[in-house]
């Protein structure tokens, strides 16, 4: 069975940082893509960033570029999202998602964990 399990959301004030985590569960690691979305309240899902964790390639939303980094431990089975220079408007459910096929930061994935909670004050 596949598990996605993001944690590390909080509470954090404009221009801080936070790291999440996403430990992935039940399939090869190195054979998925994972990737991060959020959604704010009242607004749809959106594409953060993802990895294809078999090659390290990486892809970024124009909105996070520079600001968030994401990586993968492929021996803990775990994708990380540094996320550095918050602003009130990341604020959203962050959620993590896995699939075998590229769907870059489309919603396409099939797996998703339940999500964590980033809150940023002005």
């Amino acid at each position: 069975e596949v598990q996605l399990v993001e944690s590390g959301g909080g509470l954090v004030q404009a221009g801080g940082s936070l790291r999440l985590s996403c430990a992935a569960s039940g399939f090869t690691f190195d054979d998925y893509a994972i990737g991060w979305f959020r959604q704010a309240p009242g607004k749809e899902r959106e594409g953060v960033s993802c990895i294809y964790t078999s090659r390290g390639t990486t892809y970024y939303a124009d909105s996070v570029k520079g600001r968030f980094t994401i990586s993968s431990d492929n021996a803990k089975n775990t994708v990380y999202l540094q996320m550095n220079s918050l602003k009130p408007e990341d604020t959203a459910v962050y959620y993590c998602a896995a699939d075998p096929r590229g769907w870059g930061l489309s919603l396409r994935y099939d797996y998703w964990g339940q999500g964590t909670q980033v809150t940023v004050s002005s």
